[in-house]
Formats: C-alpha cells, structure tokens, sequence
C-alpha cells in the first residue's frame, strides 16, 4: 500500500478522465461503487471477500475507490433474533446499529489480506441538503482517497427518518458520485443486467446501452430485488443513473458477482452513456 499523502487537504478534485465505455473503466481517476443488501448479507456474505478483491484490484491500478454499501439492517436481522426486515423504525434503527459495526468488520477482514484501511461514513439525507455538511463530507471523502484510505459510505439508518431519508442507496451512491465528481459509477446487485420488464417474465429482453436522455419508453420495471430485504429494485437503479449521468457521471449496472469483470473493462451488465462534461 502507498504511504499516506501528507499534502494540505482540499473542497477541489482533480480534472476528470473521460470514461466514455466500458473499456475505460480500468483507467478511471475515480469510481464509486454500490453494493445492494442482498449482496452482502445473509447466506450472500461470503461475497463480501470477492468483492474486496475486485475493489482492491482497481485501487492497485492507481484508481481511486469509494464503496457504498447497504445491508447493515439484514447484517443486524440475525443478532437481534428477526427473521426479515422490521416494519417499525425503532427497530429498524436498532437493526443498523448492530448490523452497520457487523458489516464494516466484515469489509474490514477481508481489506486486512491487502494492507488496505477502511473508513466509515454515514451519511443522511439532510446532510448533503445542508451547504456545510455537504463541503464536510465532501472534503473527508477527498482526504481518506488522498491518504489511500477505502471510504464505506451508508445511510445513517439509526438517526434517519421515514420522512427525510435518501429511500435506497443507489441514490445516495449517485449523489455520492456526484459529491466526489466520479468519472464512473457501479451499481451492483443479483441481476447481470436491467431488462425490459422483470427478467423472469416472458418476452424480457437484456438492455445492453442507455444513451443518454432516453426515457426507457415502454420499459417495465419491479419495484424492489428479488431477495426482499432492500429498498430498492431495477427503478431506483434507473432513476439513480440519470441523476449520475446528468452530471457526467458514466453508470454500469451489474451483478455483484461480475463486479471483477466490470471494474476490468469487460462488456457485461447495463451501460448508461453521461452527459458531456463541461
């Protein structure tokens, strides 16, 4: 692992690389990277330890990593004695509490085999609608990257509301990437690739690319993964991609288990095309 730059911290990043494909995803600057609960929880923790490969495989490469990470509520299910998600916040609080120490640990395990610190950020929705808490955050962020340091970022579920909250990570991922002016964003989850309707529907059809501004005409998507212990499902991911691309911000949605594939290049998953930067 580099040594820690011991440089003057700054609110500024350097200039963007232009990731234009799949295939310059390798040379990224800077990438963000989100993991679903499903993925990382449960029976699905063991895929915690690729994941951290993949992701240390592109920090090896000089590029810059922030992973956001759900799960922290269904890492907490087992250790308070639920069986699925709670319906009420209190416990829903409770769940992340426990489960958000749990998962870091977990990530923090796996980061131990390659010499690679973890750091913790959480995050509310209120935060990044607050101009001082939002330079906050965004200056922490630029400082662990400086000091090669892995940022997990999570919604603050303990002191988040049903009223004020980001509603799934994959927003809070593309306001994540677009606080940290990312040049590609990796929206994982346990489908390869978005579809046009549900994929185990008849007549569903793999979308390989989205250009940007097309409005997906006459796509239908479910409203939450298959796993049911998220928030969020293919409309969110859509919905989150814009928001990134809109900022120039390019977007791969795809499988956790291809993630080592897509952060090498290789033409897997769903590929929304950025606005030019500016």
């Amino acid at each position: 692992m580099a040594g820690p730059n011991t440089g003057a911290s700054s609110d500024t990043v350097p200039g963007p690389s232009i990731v234009a494909e799949r295939a310059d995803i390798p040379r990224a600057r800077r990438i963000v990277v989100k993991v679903g609960s499903s993925s990382v929880s449960g029976d699905n923790a063991s895929q915690i330890g690729p994941l951290v490969d993949a992701l240390v495989g592109a920090y090896r490469r000089g590029t810059e990593v922030v992973l956001v990470s759900s799960g922290a509520i269904a890492t907490g299910f087992p250790f308070l004695g639920l069986e699925g998600r709670p319906e009420d916040l209190a416990t829903q609080q409770a769940a992340a509490a426990t489960g958000q120490a749990v998962l870091v640990f977990r990530y923090q395990k796996e980061l131990d085999r390659h010499g690679v610190t973890a750091a913790q950020v959480l995050l509310t929705a209120g935060d990044l609608q607050n101009p001082t808490h939002r330079v906050n955050a965004r200056r922490a962020m630029n400082r662990l990257l400086e000091l090669r340091v892995l940022p997990i970022v999570n919604e603050n579920d303990t002191v988040a509301t049903h009223e004020i909250r980001f509603g799934d990570n994959d927003r809070l991922a593309a306001l994540v990437a677009r606080q940290v002016e990312a040049d590609a964003l990796v929206l994982l989850s346990d489908v390869e690739a978005l579809y046009t309707k549900p994929p185990e529907q008849p007549g569903a059809t793999r979308i390989d690319e989205v250009p940007f501004g097309d409005e997906l005409a006459g796509v239908t998507f479910g409203s939450i993964g298959a796993a049911g212990v998220g928030t969020g499902g293919a409309g969110t991911k859509v919905a989150a991609a814009r928001l990134a691309a809109e900022a120039g911000t390019s977007v791969l949605v795809t499988a956790t288990a291809l993630v080592e594939r897509a952060l090498g290049g290789e033409h897997v998953g769903t590929w929304f095309r950025a606005a030019p930067r500016t």
